[in-house]
């Protein structure tokens, strides 16, 4: 680090009363063994034990890094171990707060450090997905020639948000979320450990299962909480935290709700039934539910999706592809931003018209193949491209529907045994009006008779 004056007297004075830092500053790891979760990027030979100088690099340096990860995971934590441990010169970062003219001043001192003293730099730029894709070229002489080693964090998609030249020379790190045994580890730790809590207060079972419930994977929040808590049973004069505590301290009512267990999936069940019965109201409610007790925003995303096909369909086309990238959106936030995307899939899911002609058609269908009516290909729609296979009859009379008028032959499509079944029976709702009349339009023409299916 490379701390001002001020900085340098805020540090002196979190040394010598380590109670007026935070407690999630204070419980920062020292070294990547403290390191909580992410074990997937501490094996011998990493990139980040090579950046802390674990094990001889030889002509082959330390590469740059990408960290990309919702918060709270240990972006930060890992540069600042790389920080402490390393024997480089280390300089830090915010794009929010930084821009070229500071990216340049990194590098010229990069440079001068390097020729006159022999001592690389490494560079963390937090937040790099806010550097405008100019600022982000500012960054490419200095990784290339390695005149800085690069430590990026981003909780955005990097193959949206760093320009391409960057990530090529670049390793991409994913963070994966922490579990709730990660988290009761680390406030296992803060409360014993001396530079925590030190032992002052216990913490009862329920009272952590809520402090889990409220921290949705983020380490940071979880010791915030705790932090709070522990402070309001000190004042009281409690020797344990208990779960009313935590509630009166962060201000938050525990939901009575069990990942695990039935609450779980009665939750969830409530939450897809209330988009069926279109009870917009009702299904933001259990949405809220699932979103307070901590419930994995992939898992709610998931659910949707199916919703999306089993209860909606063809009545509102758009369904499907909204709640897709609905997921595929809260895969790439995280909470808390992800509240809002779910709760626009939801609204959207609840307000549609409804259809369940695509779960029904595909289970009758499932039900007859089952039931051992499948029988064999027509021979005319077997493959002919094989040598030997016209000998067959394969491929021969097959009529090519765009050879024909209105690209609809009348030819036989499914097997003798389900011949003239109908799987697929549209409503008129929404949007799915339109396949009801052109379905039957489409049977007629391949029965062979002469109606025109407008549209299709």
């Amino acid at each position: 680090m490379e701390p001002d004056l001020f900085t340098a007297a805020a540090e002196d004075r979190q040394e010598k009363d380590p109670a007026s830092s935070p407690l999630a500053v204070r419980m920062r790891p020292r070294t990547l063994d403290e390191v909580v979760g992410q074990q997937h990027l501490l094996k011998p030979g990493s990139p980040l034990r090579r950046l802390v100088g674990d094990g001889a690099g030889g002509p082959a340096g330390a590469s740059s890094v990408i960290l990309w990860g919702p918060p709270g995971i240990g972006k930060t934590t890992l540069a600042y171990v790389v920080s402490q441990a390393t024997q480089k010169r280390f300089v830090e970062l915010s794009a929010i707060t930084a821009g070229v003219k500071e990216v340049r001043a990194v590098i010229e001192g990069a440079k001068r450090a390097a020729g006159g003293y022999g001592k690389d730099t490494v560079l963390f730029l937090d937040e790099i997905h806010r550097f405008s894709k100019a600022q982000q070229d500012s960054l490419l002489p200095a990784v290339e020639n390695r005149w800085v080693t690069l430590i990026a964090a981003t909780t955005e998609n990097p193959y949206f948000s760093i320009i391409s030249p960057l990530l090529s020379r670049s390793l991409l790190l994913t963070l994966e979320p922490l579990t709730d045994e990660d988290l009761s580890a680390l406030m296992r730790r803060a409360l014993m450990e001396e530079r925590g809590l030190g032992g002052a207060v216990t913490l009862s079972a329920d009272a952590e299962a809520h402090l889990l419930r409220i921290a949705g994977g983020d380490a940071r929040r979880a010791l915030t909480a705790l932090e709070a808590g522990a402070g309001s049973a000190i004042a009281k004069g409690e020797p344990e935290i208990s779960l009313r505590t935590v509630e009166e301290a962060v201000d938050r009512a525990a939901v009575k709700y069990d990942r695990d267990g039935d609450q779980h999936y009665d939750v969830a069940s409530a939450l897809i039934k209330s988009i069926r019965g279109s009870d917009v109201d009702a299904a933001l409610h259990y949405l809220a539910r699932m979103i307070e007790a901590g419930e994995d925003p992939r898992f709610i995303a998931r659910r949707l999706m199916i919703s999306a096909s089993e209860d909606i369909g063809l009545a509102d086309p758009t369904a499907l592809p909204l709640a897709v990238a609905a997921a595929q959106a809260v895969a790439m936030i995280g909470f808390p931003e992800a509240a809002l995307t779910l709760s626009h899939a939801t609204i959207a899911l609840a307000l549609a018209p409804k259809s369940n002609t695509a779960t029904t058609a595909i289970g009758a269908a499932l039900a007859d193949v089952r039931a051992g009516l499948a029988g064999p290909v027509p021979t005319h729609l077997r493959d002919g491209h094989y040598k030997g296979a016209a000998k067959l009859g394969h491929a021969v009379g097959y009529v090519y529907p765009h050879d024909v008028p209105g690209a609809i032959a009348a030819q036989q499509y499914a097997p003798d045994a389900v011949h003239g079944k109908r799987y697929y029976e549209p409503t008129r709702y929404g949007a799915e009006a339109r396949y009801a009349d052109v379905v039957e339009k489409v049977r007629e023409r391949l029965r062979g008779g002469n109606s025109s299916p407008s549209g299709v």
